[in-house]
């Protein structure tokens, strides 16, 4: 990603929080001079600093060549279009887009089948939870599935993290944005708009 001192963050908190919100991440690896993705869900290991813990499909993990060289974990929180119209008279006249994402790097290990079938599992708990009628994961299927899959934790060596939320636009602009994110019609994102107020409130490149 571009830098821009605005925009960056190096608050591993910021990563944790956008695992834990966005956990749909994809997994890049160069191997046998190809570029390789995969996308996969994953979690936070409690037992690490920052790492990641996830599983591919068979044979994913022969095609990612997964073993001593480093993969990218791209995660991407809620993103959106901004409108130069919503900005205060004289502001920018350029559109743009405002998001959240992180690139982690890292070497992946490969579980054991327990590690891999613990991994499965603490997934499914992860998801089921909000459901009305969660089905928990029964161990003795699901260590035949497991069979299909790899498991893996990534321990994060470094990352950059890019959190753009208007930071550079006067403070009416952004609350402009803010309302215009949550007003009805096309670019209408709640959830955007609730991002911009918490960047804007925990500091993040404003000053």
């Amino acid at each position: 990603m571009r830098h821009h001192p605005r925009h960056a963050s190096d608050d591993p908190q910021i990563v944790r929080r956008l695992v834990r919100e966005h956990p749909w991440a994809t997994i890049v690896s160069s191997h046998d001079g190809e570029l390789v993705a995969s996308h996969y869900p994953v979690m936070l290991d409690p037992d690490h600093e920052l790492a990641l813990l996830t599983h591919v499909g068979r044979p994913d993990e022969q095609i990612h060549g997964f073993g001593t060289a480093e993969v990218l974990v791209i995660l991407q929180g809620h993103h959106g279009y901004v409108s130069p119209s919503w900005y205060a008279p004289g502001s920018s006249r350029a559109p743009t887009w405002n998001f959240t994402a992180a690139h982690l790097t890292g070497v992946p290990e490969i579980l054991d089948e327990a590690e891999n079938l613990a991994v499965l599992t603490r997934l499914v708990e992860l998801f089921e939870q909000h459901v009305d009628d969660p089905m928990w994961l029964d161990q003795t299927w699901g260590a035949r599935v497991a069979k299909g899959t790899v498991g893996l934790r990534i321990p994060v060596d470094r990352f950059t993290l890019k959190v753009k939320m208007s930071q550079d636009k006067d403070p009416v602009s952004v609350q402009n944005v803010v309302d215009h994110l949550r007003r009805d019609g096309p670019y209408r994102h709640d959830a955007l708009a609730a991002d911009v107020e918490r960047a804007r409130d925990e500091g993040v490149g404003y000053r």
